[in-house]
């Protein structure tokens, strides 16, 4: 993405929901060499802030409700979640979770927008988000699986205004022009069952190496790793517990 921070209207954070939080804390270590942290506060629910160095790249955590699927969620920056929440809700949303407090370190909200894809809205206090972008095991990109991709545009650019980048082939999202992420048309193609969502990529130094990594740590491929013409080589992958993901060759300059 063109963003190296987090800035409103972009995305700023990444989190994984998991039916097995220490699986995953194994699987993501060595997938990306993070160093996860749990906050030990028996009120933070076992949530985990995996970095790399010291910069905060990424969260895992434990499911919190019965109905919320193993899952990476995508957060995106705002300057008020109140406000942004009941401006999504008027032009189709449907509100989740919140606004709520998150400590002294922010506020959220859970969002499902009118084409069914989840997402969340971050109004940073005391933490503005992921400390790095685009390098090896950093996000660096986010896409939309929608199977309404002319109501996605008219919802996302109403809510957060972004810019839109559209040729023939792929629909790219910008804050102000600066590219952070895309959409991508769910056709006959991805099974019914498979619901919209957002989809984080991470970079990574070698895509064939990291998903070769990803089915001995007893991942999955889900699409095998292809070069785009005019764009990087990618692969998308699903961890042991099922939640899916994408990676990208970093080295790749957007």
């Amino acid at each position: 993405m063109k963003l190296d921070k987090p800035v409103t209207g972009g995305p700023c954070w990444t989190e994984l929901g998991t039916s097995d939080l220490e699986g995953a804390k194994r699987f993501y270590t060595r997938l990306f060499g993070w160093r996860p942290e749990t906050d030990p506060r028996p009120e933070a629910g076992g949530y985990t802030i995996a970095h790399l160095g010291e910069a905060p790249v990424a969260a895992l955590s434990p499911l919190y409700q019965e109905s919320q699927p193993v899952a990476w969620n995508v957060s995106f920056a705002v300057a008020d979640a109140d406000a942004a929440a009941a401006k999504a809700e008027a032009v189709g949303a449907t509100v989740l979770v919140g606004p709520m407090d998150v400590f002294d370190v922010g506020r959220f909200s859970v969002v499902l927008d009118p084409t069914g894809a989840a997402f969340q809205m971050w109004q940073a206090r005391t933490f503005p988000g992921a400390g790095v972008f685009n390098a090896p095991g950093s996000l660096g990109w986010v896409e939309l699986m929608t199977r309404a991709p002319e109501r996605a545009v008219a919802f996302y650019t109403a809510v957060f205004g972004w810019s839109v980048n559209a040729s023939e082939h792929y629909t790219q999202w910008g804050v102000d022009g600066a590219d952070f992420g895309g959409m991508v048309t769910m056709d006959e193609k991805f099974p019914h069952e498979v619901p919209p969502h957002w989809l984080p990529y991470f970079a990574v130094a070698d895509v064939d190496d990291t998903a070769a990594a990803a089915t001995a740590a007893h991942g999955t491929i889900l699409m095998e790793p292809t070069s785009v013409p005019e764009g990087p080589r990618l692969a998308v992958l699903r961890d042991p517990q099922g939640a899916v993901f994408g990676v990208y060759d970093a080295s790749y300059a957007r």
